[in-house]
């Protein structure tokens, strides 16, 4: 009779994970071009629940300009472009495992569209994959996490325009030749259920109904992500290409069975995007999504085969909060949730669930059979402050970081393939949402503030010390 794993299994990857876009900086060097991310401002906004501020619509292109005056934080990022040596020397340090971060498209194609790499942009690669191996660490790689070159938005019109499945296509067959033998996981899109400009860089003034062109932008995701899998073939078992999601399944808010149903929809289009990936198919419940929300997505016969002969080879995903579906308040928009009145909140709003990340786990791994699941992003953001002595006392993301560790042991003795946590951040590191500095994820301090200022020195946090205690005895000692 099989056993239940009360631990950690051997050789399980512990490591942290950033974004080349809110990290590397750099945005001069090695003919880089702008991405999307390089045009976004810090504003100091006031509404720290910054949720909103990630899935606002971009009308035009008037955002798309850099204005005088304004500071631009990801253009700087925490200059890892720089410093990585000295980062993942603080990694390896901790007992990291794995590492992921991601590629900058726009580094390697500048404009996205071009026939050749750009060679300078490849070099940094060269060096920085080289490093993390040293370094003791597998590189965990995310081809694109919200850099897209800003010619492929203003020319083509990001991901609505199915020309950039070739172009996608191209650049992750310059990444496969290359590193293909020194890069093992593949992550093709970070977060691809969260259908924001960002991700997709669709303009709204393009669109006549901006529900109908995020979903043949996600399409034309798909394709690419089948693709990539198709392209990966030929190195005969030597990469794993796989999906991320923002885990954003729900609680119904009551159990009226109008909430149950309701929370069940809505659920479903978040299973939506895995379904599809490792099932290689539309399910039946999107298509009555997109028939009762006047959606009409141009699927061709040869879609179709791609998809379901290049489905992705494990699933990965980003967990912060949970919500819940009211069928009273909220409406089928994705992101529009009611809070769960039995939670406590981070300083950003964002709500504490470490349970959800068991339940969660579980239904993926029910959903899905066999598909190997790691966590790639879950942190804490907080204000942190860096005592005289260089200390910073953060025992707020100890005690976060440790409850979901301990979910997590729990969900593997359920029995969920887990094979990987990846927390975020290993530095503090600029914020995707807002681009301040001020909400800290990092085990490790970086003296820089949200208008850039500071040294840029590296400080550990108590948390370093914690989670190096906690790899070392592979999640035994908590």
């Amino acid at each position: 009779m099989l056993k239940m794993q009360h631990k950690f299994p051997q050789g399980f990857l512990w490591g942290g994970a950033i974004a080349a876009s809110q990290a590397d900086g750099g945005f001069r060097e090695d003919q880089k071009g702008m991405s999307i991310a390089d045009f976004h401002p810090y504003r100091n906004i006031k509404n720290r629940d910054d949720r909103k501020e990630d899935s606002t619509i971009r009308n035009d292109e008037n955002f798309l300009v850099i204005e005088p005056g304004l500071y631009y934080p990801k253009q700087h990022g925490v200059d890892f472009y720089h410093r990585f040596e000295e980062d993942l020397g603080l990694m390896e340090e901790m007992g990291f495992k794995a590492f992921r971060t991601s590629f900058d498209w726009s580094r390697i194609y500048p404009k996205g569209d071009e026939e050749e790499p750009n060679e300078a942009g490849l070099r940094y690669y060269d060096r920085l994959i080289t490093s993390i191996r040293s370094h003791g660490m597998e590189p965990f790689m995310t081809i694109s996490h919200y850099e897209m070159p800003v010619h492929l938005v203003k020319k083509y019109g990001g991901w609505l325009n199915r020309s950039l499945v070739d172009f996608f296509a191209a650049y992750c067959n310059t990444l496969f030749e290359r590193y293909h033998g020194q890069i093992k996981y593949w992550i093709v899109f970070n977060q691809i259920n969260l259908t924001t400009f960002n991700s997709l860089g669709i303009l709204g003034n393009r669109a006549k109904n901006f529900m109908e062109a995020e979903y043949q932008g996600v399409h034309h995701q798909f394709l690419a992500c089948a693709r990539a899998k198709e392209l990966a073939g030929k190195y005969k078992g030597q990469i794993r290409v796989g999906t991320m999601l923002s885990d954003k399944l729900a609680y119904p808010a009551t159990c009226r069975p109008e909430d149950m149903l309701f929370n069940m929809r809505k659920n479903q289009m978040q299973y939506f995007f895995p379904d599809v990936q490792l099932r290689g198919s539309y399910p039946a419940y999107a298509f009555r999504f997109f028939e009762e929300n006047h959606i009409n997505i141009h699927i061709d016969p040869e879609d179709e085969r791609l998809m379901r002969e290049n489905p992705m080879d494990f699933l990965s995903t980003s967990y912060y909060y949970t919500k819940i579906n009211d069928s009273l308040k909220n409406t089928y928009a994705p992101m529009d949730k009611s809070t769960n009145p039995y939670l406590e909140k981070t300083e950003w709003g964002w709500e504490i669930d470490p349970i959800g990340l068991r339940v969660n786990l579980n239904h993926y791994s029910d959903r899905y059979p066999g598909v190997p699941i790691y966590i790639t992003e879950n942190g804490y953001g907080a204000v942190d402050r860096l005592e005289k002595d260089g200390a910073v006392h953060d025992p707020y993301r100890i005690d976060y970081l440790r409850q979901h560790v301990i979910q997590m042991k729990e969900a593997i003795a359920d029995g969920v393939p887990l094979k990987g946590y990846m927390m975020w951040t290993p530095m503090d590191i600029v914020s995707c949402s807002s681009a301040e500095m001020k909400k800290r994820y990092g085990l490790i301090y970086v003296d820089q503030d949200d208008e850039g200022n500071g040294s840029g020195q590296r400080y550990r946090k108590d948390s370093f010390y914690w989670y190096q205690k906690v790899i070392e005895s592979n999640g035994e000692e908590l």
